[in-house]
């Protein structure tokens, strides 16, 4: 995506956000065969809190969840990231998923299905400023996603996620594809679980929301 930016800045062009998305998904998923979807492009072309809806023909409707500033200063706030110390490349998992589901496997579309409500589930309590609510639904979500591969996880992320319910996490799951990478954890009590989640031999990695999308940055 960075790259794509600068090539067309670099040829003095202009490009709109959903084209450069576009682009992105066809270099991954058509030219290179990439077993992905198209959300990674799409919310790094545009960035912000964000809902996405991919139609059967192809196009994406792009749509800003209307949250509070409250709500986002609270999210933001109680969002915690931690590195699993597990690094998997996504392809093998998402290749499996595209596989079953290309096949028609019932499991595995019921469960594509459901996330796609939980996405929808998400959008509204974020928009009513339901915070644990949101959370519960990122867990119900990574409970979930547990089921597709047994590749999704392991028993050291396992235990830390229920070391983390356990001292203050209201919900939570490894955010990509799965197998590693990283935590996002939602909680109230953040110095309690950044306590407990670094003498259990995790390194938190502060985030914050961008809302600028893929952008030029120009230094002299």
């Amino acid at each position: 995506m960075a790259l794509l930016r600068a090539l067309h800045t670099h040829n003095k062009e202009v490009i709109a956000r959903q084209e450069l998305a576009e682009q992105a998904c066809q270099i991954e998923i058509e030219r290179l065969g990439e077993p992905i979807g198209k959300q990674d492009q799409y919310i790094s072309a545009f960035g912000g809190i964000t809902s996405f809806v991919f139609n059967p023909d192809g196009r994406v409707i792009v749509e800003p969840v209307q949250i509070s500033s409250e709500t986002l200063y609270n999210l933001e706030d109680n969002l915690l990231l931690f590195f699993t110390g597990f690094i998997r490349p996504a392809s093998s998992i998402l290749a499996e998923q595209d596989s079953r589901s290309r096949a028609g496997d019932s499991d595995m579309i019921s469960h594509l299905h459901q996330i796609k409500r939980f996405g929808y589930e998400s959008k509204v309590a974020l928009e009513s400023g339901d915070l644990r609510g949101f959370a519960a639904i990122m867990h119900r979500h990574w409970e979930l996603k547990k089921q597709r591969s047994r590749a999704m996880t392991n028993s050291t992320i396992d235990d830390c996620y229920e070391l983390a319910l356990a001292h203050g996490a209201l919900g939570g799951k490894l955010i990509g594809a799965g197998g590693g990478g990283f935590l996002m954890l939602y909680t109230e009590d953040k110095t309690r679980l950044r306590r407990v989640m670094r003498e259990a031999g995790l390194r938190e990695v502060r985030m914050r929301f961008d809302f600028e999308g893929a952008s030029l940055v120009a230094r002299s």
